[in-house]
């Protein structure tokens, strides 16, 4: 872990209410879960799978796979978001392995490799990017499946301009407080792709996540007309232009070699 690494101890909780337990998290999480089932439809549906959460912070998504039967391990450097995904395991009487430590450094705890690596809303914390793509390789078996979420810059950059903010235009994007819930490294889409084709991945599926939601004039209706909105997110996040102005784009990409 490069010490520019961002660890989340100091506010686990503010993520859960800033980001789990609002709409922007559940139309996030709706999206995403949805490009999951995708990915579990290629395999078996009476075989578990073995499957690694890298970053997997509070659980949602390892505890709602574990659910279905597989086994899931996930890692994170937060100690503290690892507590609350031990705790939310326990709640709905389930097991997953929880491990502390960084992407980087799981090489050395074990040589296991997985059906599906995820990683969600991690490369934009890092500051070596492709160090990080290479460790989720180490650990996913030939013909296995990415999932990869990253923060994309150009949503950050038409939501940066649309609010008038443009000091913090011209001083490129640069982040003014160390410790808040926005991104280090907002990652232009272009780059992602370019990196994981040099790393041997087949992109698949290239998906947006909230192309809607956050450029809404009214929040209000984010809240009282939440399903037709999510709706229109599903229907439209693989269209350009959409996809491109997307906060996150869910990226899920085959091993080849």
């Amino acid at each position: 872990m490069s010490k520019q690494d961002r660890n989340f101890d100091d506010i686990s909780n503010k993520f859960a209410q800033n980001i789990y337990g609002t709409t922007k998290g559940r139309i996030r999480e709706a999206v995403v879960w949805q490009e999951l089932e995708n990915i579990l439809a290629n395999y078996p549906s009476h075989k578990p799978l073995n499957i690694l959460d890298a970053g997997g912070g509070q659980g949602q998504i390892a505890c709602r796979l574990a659910k279905l039967g597989h086994n899931v391990t996930i890692c994170d450097i937060s100690q503290q978001m690892l507590e609350l995904a031990k705790q939310k395991a326990s709640e709905e009487n389930i097991e997953i392995n929880c491990l502390c430590c960084s992407i980087q450094q799981l090489h050395t705890l074990f040589e296991e490799q997985f059906d599906i690596v995820i990683c969600h809303a991690v490369l934009e914390w890092v500051a070596e990017p492709i160090e990080l793509i290479q460790s989720l390789k180490k650990h996913l078996k030939a013909d296995g499946y990415l999932s990869l979420m990253f923060y994309n810059y150009h949503g950050l950059l038409f939501k940066t301009v649309t609010l008038g903010n443009f000091g913090y235009t011209q001083a490129g994007l640069a982040k003014r407080k160390k410790k808040t819930l926005s991104p280090d490294f907002p990652r232009e889409p272009k780059d992602v792709y370019y990196w994981l084709t040099q790393l041997d991945f087949i992109i698949l599926q290239k998906i947006g996540i909230r192309i809607f939601h956050d450029y809404l004039a009214n929040k209000s209706k984010a809240e009282t007309h939440f399903e037709q909105l999510l709706e229109l997110e599903k229907q439209y996040c693989r269209s350009e232009p959409y996809l491109n102005l997307a906060r996150y784009i869910l990226v899920t990409a085959k091993k080849i070699n």
